[in-house]
């Protein structure tokens, strides 16, 4: 695993990602539940949380699996960040419909295509608000049901991808866009997040027998909206996930919905900010501590590699 400290260019923001999905009305039906923005442009679906930002575009294709990951960093690091994917075993000689002229496109050792552009910071300057509602004696602490309003993400806060090798896939985005290392528990699982000030993770990678699409990670304002996310989803007729609880690594609340195709959403709240420039004391975590503080049972099918194995 990389050190810490590291003096190269990196990239500071995540700018959206895309997946195929087998089916464009079950991905706007579920992502519109989930309270995302969803519009239809040119057969494809655009997602944009309540910032108004497109983090996402949705493609039809035969099956589900992360089309590319686009990230942002400042103009004057781009051509650093393309010398460092270069050296660090990037494939730029690999074609795909994807790339375009705009930043650098190449492919990572478990064969992810990644954009790195100069463009908008999207992370947060500083940790994110968390509203904790206190109400005093002889007064309503809730509403009825009736009264709610839908669960809105304010952004896409992380994503997370199966890899077969944890640590190489940590080595490799260290040394090639400059993510560092936050928490990791053996070979299992790892977090990494971008130098400029980002949340606790960025991107985290998941042990499995080869590539894969976990979950995107969406930034909700209090604990009472993590739940709120799950009652929706689960009126909406997505009734299997795995919450409410709070993670050890990160710190946040959770709520995780699985989507037509094996993967999940995650309601995030709460989760620890890495500033930029100040130091922060990547752990070594036993396989406990990796997924959960406190919360249900993990469902089995949590860590299932849909994409791999059936």
């Amino acid at each position: 695993m990389p050190e810490q400290y590291f003096a190269g260019a990196a990239v500071h923001s995540i700018d959206h990602f895309a997946l195929n999905v087998p089916s464009l009305d079950q991905a706007e039906h579920f992502f519109t539940n989930f309270g995302l923005d969803v519009r239809r442009a040119g057969g494809e679906l655009e997602l944009r949380a309540a910032d108004g930002h497109r983090w996402a575009r949705v493609l039809p294709a035969s099956g589900k699996s992360l089309a590319y990951l686009s990230f942002n960093c400042y103009e004057q690091d781009l051509e650093a960040i393309g010398r460092q994917a270069r050296e660090a075993g990037g494939r730029f000689d690999i074609d795909s419909p994807f790339k375009n002229g705009e930043g650098i496109w190449f492919h990572d050792p478990d064969g992810n295509l990644i954009q790195v552009r100069a463009g908008p910071r999207t992370m947060p300057e500083s940790k994110s608000p968390f509203d904790v509602p206190k109400v005093g004696a002889d007064m309503r602490g809730s509403h009825p049901r009736s009264e709610g309003r839908q669960v809105r993400p304010r952004r896409l806060s992380h994503v997370l991808l199966f890899t077969s090798s944890v640590p190489d896939a940590v080595d490799f985005h260290h040394r090639a866009i400059g993510l560092q290392l936050s928490d990791k528990s053996l070979d299992i699982i790892a977090f990494t997040h971008a130098p400029h000030g980002c949340d606790h993770h960025l991107v985290a990678f998941a042990k499995s027998a080869g590539k894969g699409w976990h979950h995107s990670s969406w930034d909700v304002a209090t604990l009472d909206e993590v739940g709120r996310g799950a009652a929706q989803m689960n009126t909406a007729g997505y009734k299997h996930g795995w919450g409410t609880g709070r993670h050890v690594l990160g710190s946040n609340y959770f709520f995780y919905v699985q989507d037509p195709w094996g993967s999940f959403c995650e309601y995030s709240a709460d989760i620890d900010y890495v500033s930029a420039g100040k130091p922060w004391p990547a752990g070594e975590f036993p396989p406990e501590d990796s997924l959960y503080l406190w919360g249900p049972d993990v469902p089995a099918d949590f860590i299932f590699n849909t994409e791999v194995e059936g």
